[in-house]
C-alpha cells in the first residue's frame, strides 16, 4: 500500500502496564515481523485514549512527511482508494480537519458512558462544539506539525475526538462535514465502515 497508493498504515498501540510483560514482548515480537506497529511510549489503557492519539498524530508528523494524517478505530474498515481520491482532493486546503462532524451533550452523571469529567468547562447548556466523530477523522500536516510542536501544552478530554476538535477551535482551521467519514453505515462512495 505504501509503494502503490503512497499511504502508510500502521497499528498504533502503547505499552502494557506492566513494562516489558509478556504482552509487550509479543507486541514487539510481532513487530520485528510485520513493522506494521507504531509503539508509542504510554500505557494502553481505555481511559488514555485522548493522549494515546495525542501522541500518535505528534510521532506520526515527527516520523513521516506527509499531507494527511487520520486517525481510525480498530473496528472500522476502510476503502483505501476513496480515502486516497478523497484526501487528494483537499490538497489545497493547508489547515484542514475532516470528519463526520457532529456535536452534543456533554454528561456531567458519573454513571454515563460518555462522562466528560470536567462538563463544567462546557458551559451552562452543556453541549460540545462540533468535532469529527471518533471512529476515523483526518488532519492536513500542517495541524499535525501543530499538534506535535504543542503536545506539551494540548489539553485532553475524556474523549479522543473531543479533545481533538477543542485544540483547533481558536486556529484558522477549515472544518469539513464529510458525510463520506461517517462510518455507522456503509453506502455506496463511503470511506469507511464498522466491522
Amino acid at each position: 500500500m505504501e509503494n502503490e497508493k503512497g499511504i502508510i498504515s500502521r497499528f498504533v498501540i502503547g505499552r502494557s502496564g506492566n513494562r516489558g510483560d509478556s504482552l509487550d514482548r509479543g507486541i514487539d515480537n510481532e513487530n520485528g515481523l510485520t513493522n506494521d506497529f507504531m509503539i508509542l511510549d504510554q500505557v494502553e489503557a481505555p481511559k488514555e485514549v485522548p493522549a494515546k492519539a495525542k501522541l500518535f498524530f505528534a510521532h506520526a508528523a515527527d516520523k513521516w512527511d506527509a499531507e494527511f494524517y487520520a486517525k481510525v478505530n480498530d473496528d472500522v474498515y476502510v476503502n483505501i482508494d476513496t480515502l486516497g481520491a478523497t484526501l487528494a482532493s483537499h490538497l489545497d486546503k493547508p489547515r484542514i480537519y475532516m470528519g463526520c462532524m457532529k456535536s452534543g451533550e456533554v454528561f456531567s452523571e458519573l454513571s454515563h458512558k460518555w462522562y466528560e469529567p470536567e462538563w463544567w468547562k462546557f458551559g451552562d447548556k452543556k453541549s460540545y462544539f462540533r468535532y469529527a466523530s471518533g471512529e476515523m477523522y483526518v488532519i492536513s500536516r500542517a495541524l499535525a506539525k501543530f499538534v506535535s510542536i504543542n503536545r506539551s501544552i494540548l489539553r485532553t478530554y475524556a474523549h479522543d475526538d473531543v479533545s481533538i476538535g477543542s485544540w483547533f477551535i481558536g486556529l484558522d482551521v477549515q472544518h469539513l462535514d464529510e458525510g463520506k467519514f461517517c462510518c455507522s453505515t456503509w453506502s455506496t462512495g463511503a470511506i469507511c465502515s464498522g466491522v
